[in-house]
This record gives structure tokens, C-alpha cells and sequence, in this order.
């Protein structure tokens, strides 16, 4: 009879979080919100019937189960991995994965990714946008781009982009909308995963916080520049992925400051650095990304 297996989403989770020791750090390396991450270990525990973190006044550690089941999990993960490598068959050799988010993979990475394939027509690239799939331990994922500040245990990151947040808006809507004061009153538009847009905004302009319920709600970056574009209200852009609309004059930024957020790394493990593939395509994109837009 086969052994009952806790959910193995949450095993990734469990491991980033004892790893990291903060849910909102596992969240970032993962590509997920805070909240996904606290909601799988929840699973997880409940699973268990056992608590695997404490909350104290000095942050988030294991709980005397935590530290047991810790090297376990680890060991479980590195095994999966390290099997499924090896038997690996040779066309998969000859592909490369690339963890990306939808918005970046497909308004920076995808319309410079015939450059690669000129250069490097053996290798077949795979990218894959899916939040779930991001720890390079994973079958098949050979490297990410993620955002944060570079300092992921046991990778290597390159520094590909960085991020600035602006407002934005239509040409329309900036007949009415035109300055820090104006942007209180206007319509926003929010984007459900990242919703600390607004607040990060506001806080580096000395601005009060708009009410995440106000204005509409999008999931995605995409939709809310495309709603910002018909004229629906104010939504955060974010240089380079809305240099496309402000250069046509689809949008048009409503104050000329800028609020610097993160950057875009390039993530792989230290353990396959020197693979060809990786070699080829991380020399590649920092190139790219080198080049002025």
C-alpha cells in the first residue's frame, strides 16, 4: 500500500520559507504572493496536524517540528531533482527553460528572443509563465528572471533591468489628470498580484495610500495597461514594459518623477553555471539588457 504524501506544492514552500525564515522572501524567490506562500504552509500544517513556524516579536522561526522536518524536506527535493536530471533524455539536454513573468516574457524577453535563436539555433528554448513553476530545482526549469534584490542563497543572479513604477494614463484622461493632487481624485487601476504598487508609490512620493478597493481590479499587468489605454483611469506603469505605449502615445505619464522599485535578475543555480546553455544565454541577455531601449 503506498504511503500517503503531503501536497507537494507545499513542500517547496515549506523548504523556501525554513530557508529563507520569512514567507514574504519565500514569495519573492517563488514568484508568488505572501499570502499563496502562508496559505500552503497552512495546507501543510494542517496535513501534519503539527506547527512547523512561530511568530515572536524578532520574525518567523521553526518550531521544534520545523527544525525535524527541514532536512528531510530538503533532502527529499534534492533527491527528485538530482534523479530526474540524470535520467534526463538527450533531446531535453538540448533545450533550455526560462522561468519568466507573462508581462516581462512577453513585452521584453519575447520580442528579442530571435536574436538567441540566430545565434544559437541547437538550443531550444522553452518559456514557461507559469507562478507555480519557478524554483530552478524543478524538473525542467534552467533559469529565472525574477525581481528582487539579487541575494538568492545558492545562485548566482545577474542584474538584468531596473524597475521604475510610474502613473499612466490616456491621453483623454490626462486632459483632467495632471499632477500629484489630481491623481487622488482619479479612477486607478489595480493589479490584484502586485497590489502594493500603489502604496510603494505613494510612500516614496509622501502621498496617502489609495484604497486598494477603489477604482477596478485587473490580475494582470497586461490588462491594466490595456485598461489604461481605453481610457478607464490611472494605472501603475513600469518601466521598460510600458516604453512601448508611452512611446506611441497610447499612454502618457501623469507626473514626470519617477519611484524606483526593484530590478530584474537573471537566477540559476551555482551547480549548473558552466553548462554551455546557460553560459550561452546568460552572456546573451546581459547583452541585450545592456542595450539602450
Amino acid at each position: 500500500m503506498r504511503a500517503r504524501l503531503p501536497p507537494l506544492n507545499s513542500l517547496r514552500l515549506f523548504e523556501a520559507s525554513a530557508r529563507l525564515l520569512s514567507f514574504k522572501n519565500a514569495a519573492e524567490e517563488l514568484l508568488l504572493t505572501p499570502s499563496a506562500v502562508s496559505h500552503g504552509i497552512q495546507s501543510l500544517e494542517e496535513w501534519l496536524g503539527a506547527a512547523l513556524f512561530l511568530r515572536t516579536t524578532k520574525g518567523l522561526v521553526l518550531s521544534e517540528a520545523g527544525i525535524a522536518y527541514f532536512p528531510i524536506v530538503q533532502q527529499a527535493l534534492d533527491l527528485l531533482a538530482n534523479g530526474s536530471a540524470k535520467i534526463a533524455s538527450p533531446a531535453s539536454r538540448g533545450q533550455l527553460a526560462i522561468s519568466a513573468a507573462p508581462t516581462f516574457a512577453a513585452r521584453w524577453l519575447l520580442p528579442r528572443l530571435h536574436g538567441f535563436r540566430e545565434l544559437h539555433p541547437e538550443i531550444r528554448v522553452i518559456i514557461d509563465t507559469a507562478h507555480e513553476r519557478t524554483e530552478l530545482s524543478d524538473v525542467g526549469v534552467d533559469l529565472a528572471i525574477r525581481m528582487g534584490r539579487g541575494n538568492w542563497q545558492g545562485m548566482i543572479a545577474d542584474k538584468l533591468l531596473a524597475e521604475d513604477m510610474i502613473p499612466v494614463c490616456s491621453p483623454a484622461i490626462h486632459e483632467r489628470v495632471r499632477g500629484l493632487s489630481d491623481i487622488e481624485q482619479a479612477p486607478l487601476i489595480h493589479v490584484t498580484s502586485v497590489s502594493e504598487d500603489w502604496a510603494a508609490w505613494a510612500r516614496a512620493t509622501g502621498r496617502p495610500a489609495p484604497a486598494p478597493a477603489s477604482g477596478l481590479q485587473f490580475d494582470t499587468i497586461q490588462m491594466a495597461f490595456e485598461a489604461a489605454c481605453q481610457g478607464l483611469g490611472v494605472a501603475m506603469g513600469r518601466k521598460p514594459l510600458v516604453d512601448a505605449e508611452l512611446a506611441s502615445g497610447k499612454l502618457v505619464e501623469v507626473w514626470d518623477g519617477v519611484c524606483g522599485t526593484t530590478s530584474y535578475w537573471l537566477v540559476g543555480a551555482e551547480s549548473t553555471a558552466d553548462d554551455p546553455r546557460i553560459v550561452a544565454f546568460r552572456r546573451w541577455i546581459l547583452r541585450e539588457a545592456a542595450i539602450p531601449a
